[in-house]
């Protein structure tokens, strides 16, 4: 009787000896399998990135730096189209992402770095070597307030990714200031402006530039279109028409474009702090709302 179940209790009395002697193992059941013991349910790390969106985030990056390179060398045309390249890689990596589905916190890190120095590094020292450099310590200071303004750009809103209004950007989006910069050194060289000749307007439109993207002050993300969507005909009629104007005169339409839309920021503010005064007399909205993060 005892010989048939010997087996179910040797196991049993195998680790109740080991844990009284050795104190390591606990005692269990060894008829109840632990889910520790199924190496199958361990939760593992992912290995490996997504290389798609990282490529373009890399690709971002590169110009960025080259653009650093190119401003060194005295060659500021083709720093501040490294700029603008970069922007297209950073408006890519994004959306691919989105569109694949390979959106990931490591892909989000290194979007922020890779802005850090393309969006930042990279067009505050492209204009302190064309113009800001003359005025010695005010130069380099009007240029460190753009860099710090960046950094606390990127650093606000990966803290903001979960509660803030994707309809909006809290503050100037940091590749358009890249972009004002860059089309202001694009501008000068087009017209063979020395940049010792632009040293206040080129610190004021740095100093503003970074101003604007740690404020408050709401801009349009233009990502209420669906792209896999349907969209009228017109619209690729005007997206051609954006390409034929550009392509006419890219330096000076570029940086009109987002001059523009800097400037579009406080007007947008200031409507929807109308509108929503409105709301708060007519009683649609309590006063003490807190449901708006970005204002």
């Amino acid at each position: 009787m005892f010989q048939g179940t010997m087996p179910f209790f040797r196991p049993s009395f195998q680790s109740l000896s080991r844990s009284i002697l050795f104190g390591s193992l606990p005692m269990q059941d060894p008829l109840v399998s632990s889910p520790l013991a199924s190496p199958s349910e361990t939760p593992r790390r992912p290995r490996g990135i997504y290389l798609i969106p990282n490529l373009f985030t890399t690709a971002a990056l590169f110009f960025g730096f080259f653009a650093i390179v190119s401003a060194m060398r005295g060659r500021f045309e083709a720093a501040a189209i490294g700029i603008f390249v970069a922007m297209i890689c950073d408006s890519l990596d994004g959306r691919v992402a989105r569109l694949t589905h390979t959106q990931t916190a490591f892909g989000a890190e290194y979007d922020s770095l890779s802005d850090m120095v393309s969006f930042g590094l990279a067009p505050a020292l492209v204009v302190y070597e064309w113009s800001l450099q003359g005025m010695d310590k005010l130069g380099w200071l009007a240029a460190f307030i753009y860099v710090a303004a960046t950094a606390l750009r990127l650093a606000r809103f990966n803290t903001q990714l979960g509660v803030a209004d994707k309809r909006y950007f809290q503050g100037l989006p940091s590749p358009s200031a890249a972009a004002i910069i860059a089309g202001l050194v694009w501008v000068g060289v087009d017209y063979d402006v020395a940049g010792a000749a632009l040293q206040i307007p080129a610190a004021i439109l740095t100093v503003l530039s970074g101003v604007l993207m740690v404020s408050n002050i709401r801009y349009n993300s233009f990502k209420e279109p669906n792209l896999r969507g349907r969209v009228p005909f017109v619209s690729l009629l005007l997206v051609v028409l954006t390409f034929v104007a550009i392509a006419i005169h890219p330096p000076q339409m570029l940086f009109a474009t987002f001059m523009i839309y800097a400037i579009s920021g406080p007007f947008l503010t200031l409507l929807y702090l109308r509108r929503r005064r409105i709301s708060r007399r007519q009683g649609q909205i309590p006063t003490n709302s807190s449901n708006d993060t970005s204002l």
